[in-house]
């Protein structure tokens, strides 16, 4: 930092303020780029119609007015210098592109811009985030590798992943995930996984849903044989996120979306979990088990898009009904237009 008197005076943006920045002494103006952008719509529009329909995708007029007052903090520091504090995990990587191509378009040099992005570090195992860390950890980061000023061409890569994001159809994910650049290092494994949300070849599951119906078939298993807190029916939805977020490389999907994942399983004329209480929003002490349905797609047997439908967004592509145009195919490891 030392050798950056700009430091402090910087506009720094973060994904949420699970990292303290204030904490470290030497942050002043901090700003939370709050959206879970890999959930919902996020269509190729204006900056106003985009913050419309995510403002009514995550809360209603409200959320609109948080995501138009963040937006203007962002461009109010056009003539300054900032500096992005994010992970390598899908959740901040599509937030780094955002924020990026806003910049860009409001024509802040690159050289003004550094990027503190990390997927570990030293001493602790299973990383999970900047939140983990001290203040003093904090401060040393900006002294690291992982301390990068930012490059015109790490503009350009960002402008096309989020235009690719956010396109209509998914044709273009492809070449970002597999770009390799030093500056956005995590992006390509990011833009990976994202494509592994789409409907599998192998039985119409995202990646997601498959490790939530496969975590609660081992937990529901693993309860029965323990008798813990009675067994005998299903598994619990928090004991599930959590198995399942322990298969991830880079842990991205908080509990609340988890829980919403778990929900659509449960609905469609052939419902691939089943829920206790019945019909109630799925929380952390909800039961859950598999259907007959759901046994047979986990293992392949049958389709969930075909016998349930589906209707999804994944950034700008709209997936809908029983036949959907793209798919992600398990044995090439690449989305690829269904037959």
């Amino acid at each position: 930092m030392e050798g950056w008197p700009g430091f402090a005076g910087a506009l720094h943006v973060s994904n949420g303020d699970c990292t303290d920045l204030v904490g470290t002494g030497v942050v002043r103006r901090v700003l939370y780029w709050r959206d879970v952008l890999h959930e919902g719509p996020v269509p190729a529009v204006g900056r106003e119609e985009l913050r419309r329909v995510r403002g009514e995708f995550l809360g209603g007029a409200e959320t609109v007015r948080q995501l138009r007052e963040r937006d203007a903090v962002l461009e109010g520091n056009r003539d300054g210098e900032y500096v992005l504090w994010f992970e390598a995990d899908l959740y901040d990587q599509l937030q780094i592109v955002e924020i990026l191509s806003c910049l860009g378009e409001l024509g802040v040099a690159a050289e003004r811009v550094r990027l503190i992005c990390v997927g570990e570090h030293p001493g602790i195992a299973g990383f999970g985030g900047l939140g983990e860390l001290r203040a003093e950890e904090l401060r040393e980061l900006a002294a690291t590798r992982a301390c990068a000023v930012l490059t015109p061409d790490a503009f350009e890569l960002a402008a096309r992943a989020w235009a690719a994001f956010r396109a209509p159809v998914p044709d273009g994910l492809g070449a970002v995930a597999a770009a390799r650049p030093g500056e956005l290092r995590f992006l390509g494994e990011a833009f990976d996984r994202l494509g592994r949300e789409y409907p599998s070849t192998r039985d119409g599951l995202s990646l997601t849903e498959r490790r939530i119906l496969a975590a609660t078939e081992r937990e529901a298993a693993r309860r029965e044989a323990t008798g813990r807190e009675g067994g005998g029916w299903g598994a619990v939805a928090r004991d599930v996120f959590v198995r399942a977020s322990a298969r991830e490389a880079r842990r991205f999907l908080g509990d609340t979306w988890a829980f919403a994942a778990m929900e659509r399983l449960a609905r469609g004329a052939r419902p691939l979990l089943e829920l206790r209480p019945a019909g109630a929003p799925v929380g952390p002490a909800t039961r859950l088990r598999l259907t007959p349905a759901g046994t047979r797609v986990l293992a392949g047997e049958e389709d969930h898009v075909r016998l349930n439908g589906i209707d999804r967004w994944i950034g700008g592509v709209h997936l809908t009904g029983h036949d959907v145009p793209w798919r992600w195919d398990e044995g090439r490891e690449a989305l690829t237009p269904a037959p």
